[in-house]
């Protein structure tokens, strides 16, 4: 009887990831709206039990998964999530908050990235080039993250859509836009002229990659919109393959992108946004709920799998690494989320229109998640340092002469995604009960937590009378709940 059994790594794996998934998805409203907690962290928490450092049951060293594998999960993912934020927005988003979403993409992000490398440079005694790459991978905020607080649970509900949808786009775009301050580390140690290094910064980063890819991405998603029309007014497409459309022209447009050489991250997010763009393919699939399913998946498979491969031996001193020590990396961590964008973010306030409020700019300095676009950055910084290409070795060589920096840029990133995914996952939980234990016992809710008015402090009337998208939660959880009545 016990040869009938056959717990191999892979079957194990089968079981683990659909365990933990329907586990999460029996008890959905309860963790999200109750305890206000998101899947990641407890994805996370659970490839950490199971991972190496734990059960020893996960273990992707075992399923020949390298460096090129993880490069390539974290790209359909990332690809997925920015598709699917400019497919969310709401019709003609981008036309009409520009001002706010070039704020957030320039200032916000350059002080980012300056600030981060500054911390690095500091606390690990490494070279400016060195900091620059790494912080480039910190300077994204993350759509996959993002998109787990700001979607799909009750919190979201009493955070003003205005802001919600700035955080979004932001989240969206930004994975793209940190192609140019990566690049900008990589050109000084890769290259040994300025003039050299800044001709193909210009031309092949900025103008190819970004500007081409963008424009790529909203030919494609305003090409694909009208298609889809064509076949949908003249019968030629089912029902099932109309809703399954929008995850096809994801993965073709990441496709387009990689292939090309484009920003494959741009490509997707302005597919989305011009596929959507006149909102008639968000009004017809709005009660669908596809996209919160497949954030389950995604977000439950990858943060399983990124528990497994955190590399617990690399946070203490090594040989190439002495300066990295678990005391240095969680001083870089709280550096990093109390300077990274607070002070940039309460700085610029008043020039960002759809940040209206005190509270609002702390909400929006502090919600900056990072996660698994920094793990794809990481990626190709280490691609670009060990073959000049974008297709990283299975594992780094020792003889790379670059190999301080594609060591050192491994753990560093891995930490700060490891502490920004618990504290930014688990940030709802303490805003919410913290807000419910400092109320008047009589304005309370009867459950700890489960106040559904709109959060104080910021501005909730949609003055701009922008068409928003239904977030009612799953199983017409916000038509059934009950609503907490406070007494005038």
């Amino acid at each position: 009887m016990w040869k009938q059994i056959e717990a191999t790594p892979t079957h194990l794996s089968y079981l683990i990831l659909s365990a933990f998934t329907v586990t999460f998805a029996l008890f959905s409203v309860l963790i999200r709206n109750r305890l206000h907690v998101s899947e990641p962290p407890l994805a996370l928490l659970t490839g950490i039990a199971f991972g190496p450092q734990g059960a020893t049951a996960l273990n992707p060293i075992h399923w020949g998964i390298r460096d090129n594998l993880t490069q390539e999960f974290t790209r359909v993912i990332v690809g997925f999530q920015v598709f699917a934020v400019g497919l969310e927005l709401p019709k003609h988003y981008l036309g009409r908050h520009w001002p706010s979403i070039l704020w957030m993409l320039g200032p916000v992000m350059a002080f980012g990235w300056v600030v981060c490398a500054l911390f690095v440079w500091l606390l690990f005694n490494t070279s400016i080039a060195t900091a620059l790459t790494i912080s480039a991978c910190l300077t994204p905020t993350d759509p996959v993250l993002a998109a787990s607080v700001l979607s799909n649970s009750q919190f979201s509900q009493r955070v003003p859509s205005r802001v919600k949808h700035l955080l979004s786009c932001e989240s969206g775009c930004n994975d793209g836009i940190s192609f140019p301050f990566l690049y900008v580390g990589l050109s000084i140690l890769t290259q040994a002229k300025l003039e050299g290094m800044f001709k193909e910064w210009v031309l092949i980063t900025v103008l190819w990659q970004c500007v081409l890819g963008s424009l790529v991405g909203v030919i494609v998603g305003l090409v694909s919109n009208r298609l889809l029309r064509f076949s949908d007014e003249r019968g030629m497409i089912g029902p099932s393959s109309f809703l399954v459309f929008y995850l096809l022209l994801a993965l073709l447009s990441v496709g387009i992108g990689s292939t090309l050489g484009l920003d494959d991250f741009l490509v997707a997010f302005f597919a989305g946004a011009g596929f959507a763009n006149d909102g008639w393919f968000a009004k017809r699939t709005r009660a669908s709920h596809l996209n919160n399913i497949l954030d389950l998946l995604l977000n439950s498979i990858f943060f399983v799998y990124f528990g497994t491969i955190i590399p617990w031996t690399q946070f203490s001193p090594r040989e190439i690494t002495p300066t990295v020590t678990p005391g240095r990396l969680v001083a870089l961590l709280v550096l990093v989320l109390l300077f990274r964008r607070l002070p940039i973010m309460i700085a610029l306030k008043r020039f960002i229109p759809d940040v209206r409020t005190w509270r609002e700019t702390l909400f929006c300095g502090h919600f900056g998640p990072m996660g698994v676009g920094a793990i794809f950055l990481t990626m190709e910084a280490r691609a670009q340092l060990e073959n000049h290409t974008s297709l990283p070795e299975p594992r780094p060589r020792p003889t790379d002469p670059h190999l301080h920096t594609i060591e050192l840029i491994w753990p560093i990133v891995t930490f700060i995604v490891f502490g920004s995914t618990i504290i930014h996952g688990c940030s709802v939980a303490a805003m919410s009960f913290y807000i419910h234990f400092t109320r008047k016992r009589s304005d309370r809710a009867p459950v700890a937590g489960a106040e559904t008015d709109p959060l104080y402090g910021m501005v909730h009337e949609d003055s701009e009378g922008e068409e928003t998208q239904s977030e009612d939660d799953e199983d017409g959880w916000e038509e059934r709940r009950r609503r907490i009545v406070l007494p005038t």
